[in-house]
């Protein structure tokens, strides 16, 4: 009996601190300013690009950050990230994926690795708003993705709010910072594990949702 007890316990905590984990989240989420996104029909694409952490490193298959999104909205989501890219990599890569895949949305969490790497953050913003312009030019919505810092609060790196701002784009600040700050949701330093990466997913997910992208209740299309 005392076994079933702490194991209910248990459960109850985590679903509770997963419960106050999303809703950390969720206010990071809205409060920025309420941008649109174009509905992404049943037949849709979103592309995730990205770097490992849009791979899934730190957890098993299946459970990527895309792979999870796919299964919540219902739509086809590919993922296109490649460990340790950076953002010169990324922007020569993007024309050939876009081509190839005819997204309707990306997802954009890149930046990293140039980071780690102490890259000059002035080419880092300059590499991700040629991304972003071209994708606009393309008529494909971008949802951008904040990356931290190198600092012990994980604390995103300014540039990234500038690009928010100067290409009107949806915005998730501080989603990756929150979820990196919690040892709870980490894989390594620098990676998600299987609970974080699940987050990440529900909360784009919800995002999309508020943003007008997708409905909610949305099933896998026929």
């Amino acid at each position: 009996m005392d076994k079933i007890q702490l194991h209910s316990k248990n459960n109850w905590q985590n679903s509770f601190l997963v419960f106050i984990s999303l809703m950390i989240v969720a206010f990071s989420l809205t409060s920025c300013e309420q941008r649109t996104i174009t509905r992404i029909p049943n037949d849709g694409v979103i592309l995730a690009f990205g770097d490992s952490l849009t791979v899934g490193v730190g957890t098993p298959p299946t459970t990527d950050y895309p792979t999870v999104l796919a299964k919540l909205s219902g739509r086809m989501v590919i993922n296109s990230g490649v460990s340790g890219e950076v953002t010169a990599q990324g922007l020569f890569r993007l024309p050939e994926v876009i081509e190839q895949t005819d997204p309707q949305l990306i997802i954009l969490l890149e930046g990293g690795n140039d980071i780690l790497r102490n890259k000059d953050h002035r080419q880092i913003k300059q590499n991700l708003a040629a991304m972003i312009e071209y994708a606009q030019q393309n008529h494909i919505d971008v949802v951008l993705v904040g990356v931290p810092a190198k600092n012990i609060l994980f604390s995103v790196a300014p540039f990234y709010n500038e690009l928010a701002e100067e290409y009107s784009l949806v915005y998730a600040e501080d989603l990756l910072s929150n979820l990196l700050r919690n040892p709870r949701y980490k894989s390594d330093a620098i990676h998600l594990n299987q609970q974080g990466y699940g987050i990440l997913a529900e909360s784009i997910h919800e995002l999309l949702i508020s943003r007008g992208a997708l409905q909610r209740n949305t099933t896998v299309s026929e």
